[in-house]
C-alpha cells in the first residue's frame, strides 16, 4: 500500500498515511481537524547509474565481459580495462 503525505493547512503538521489506491484522499487533520492537501513526495524507487538500460533493456546486443580479471592482464580490443592504460 502506498505512503502519502498530507499537510493540514491550519496548524501546518504534516503527517503521513497509509491507503489504498482506492480510497479517497483524506480531508481532515489527525491533530486539529483543520482541512488537509494531500503533497506531492519523493519516490523511494530510483535507477541510478546507465548499467540498467545499457545491459538488458536498450535492445542492445550484450557485449562480451572482460576477462581481464580471470587472465591477470588485459589483451586491449573491446576491455575497458585496455580503455584507461
Amino acid at each position: 500500500m502506498p505512503l502519502y503525505e498530507y499537510q493540514c493547512k491550519d496548524c501546518g503538521v504534516v503527517f503521513e498515511a497509509r491507503q489504498k489506491f482506492s480510497d479517497a484522499p483524506l480531508t481532515r487533520c489527525e491533530t486539529c481537524g483543520g482541512e488537509v492537501e494531500k503533497l506531492i513526495s519523493q519516490t523511494a524507487f530510483a535507477l541510478k547509474g546507465g548499467g540498467w538500460f545499457q545491459q538488458g533493456y536498450s535492445g542492445n546486443s550484450a557485449k562480451p565481459a572482460c576477462s581481464a580479471a580471470a587472465s591477470g592482464g588485459c589483451g586491449g580490443g573491446g576491455c575497458a580495462k585496455a580503455a584507461n592504460h
